[in-house]
């Protein structure tokens, strides 16, 4: 099997992905076509990089609003889809402005007492598996992609494994309260956790102390649903960690997915930045 996240009847009928902001897209859609996989695209207006967009001939895409719902169904049953894969972020903001929920849509937010990442994404998974296409994991073909445990970088860890579990045991309990995946801890002291914002401005808030010895922790929560929301990181993640002098990414290994991952380690040892997987 090309992927251990693949379900085991995976028959290699067209995939659906759904692709948001970013690199995390295009590198499912790269993998599955090295894998002589049949994908077609779903793209949101504003959102997915037109470098993607145009890779898929005509007839192998759709796009639509962000809220459009029941397009995007109708999408993915026209290209004949037999699973969809929820991949890269769409704006946050856009759950407040310019968002342009159709009939759908709209009676899924509306019966949704909690609204987060887990409530609304699993809404909406439910609804596409309600039309016979099966949501997959969105680690599927990116195993070799995923925080591998110990040190990633080269050298000796330098951050103390206490203050390593402090973070850890913060980010989980974040995690398990829907508040979000990451947090900033120094020596003990809890200085950001991330919430809707995005891990980015969270580090940027962290960074604003201007003091030594940050350490940012991204986890999962416990009962991770793994068909959406699972934490990314990549170049522009580790960039903001450099300008805001935090030197030490503690991630969970085999659920935080490097993008290109290879290339990321290497920059993070060039900026004095060490990544542990836990």
């Amino acid at each position: 099997m090309p992927s251990q996240f693949l379900p085991p009847d995976f028959d290699g009928q067209p995939l659906g992905l759904i692709a948001g902001k970013g690199d995390y897209p295009i590198i499912v859609a790269e993998r599955f076509r090295s894998m002589g996989l049949p994908i077609r695209l779903i793209a949101f207006e504003g959102e997915t990089e037109s470098s993607l967009i145009d890779s898929f001939d005509a007839h192998e895409r759709a796009t639509v609003k962000v809220g459009q719902l029941g397009k995007l169904l109708k999408a993915l049953s026209k290209l004949e889809c037999r699973y969809a894969m929820m991949a890269g972020q769409v704006t946050p903001r856009r759950l407040f402005h310019g968002l342009h929920p159709d009939l759908k849509a709209l009676a899924i937010l509306n019966s949704l007492k909690v609204r987060n990442a887990e409530t609304i994404f699993g809404a909406i998974a439910a609804e596409i598996q309600k039309i016979g296409i099966e949501m997959l994991d969105a680690r599927a073909g990116l195993d070799d992609q995923l925080a591998s445990p110990g040190l990633m970088t080269p050298g000796k860890l330098k951050a103390p494994l206490e203050y390593l579990e402090h973070g850890i045991h913060i980010a989980e309990g974040a995690a398990d309260l829907d508040i979000g995946q990451g947090c900033v801890v120094r020596k003990g002291t809890v200085l950001a956790v991330e919430a809707y914002e995005g891990t980015d401005p969270m580090l940027q808030r962290a960074g604003g102390f201007k003091t030594e010895g940050l350490i940012f922790v991204k986890t999962v929560k416990r009962e991770q649903d793994y068909r959406f929301d699972v934490p990314v990181f990549g170049s522009r993640t580790l960039e903001v960690m450099h300008a805001s002098g935090i030197l030490t990414a503690a991630l969970k290994a085999g659920s935080v997915i490097l993008l290109n991952k290879e290339q990321v380690c290497a920059d993070a040892a060039r900026l004095g930045i060490e990544l542990y997987g836990f």
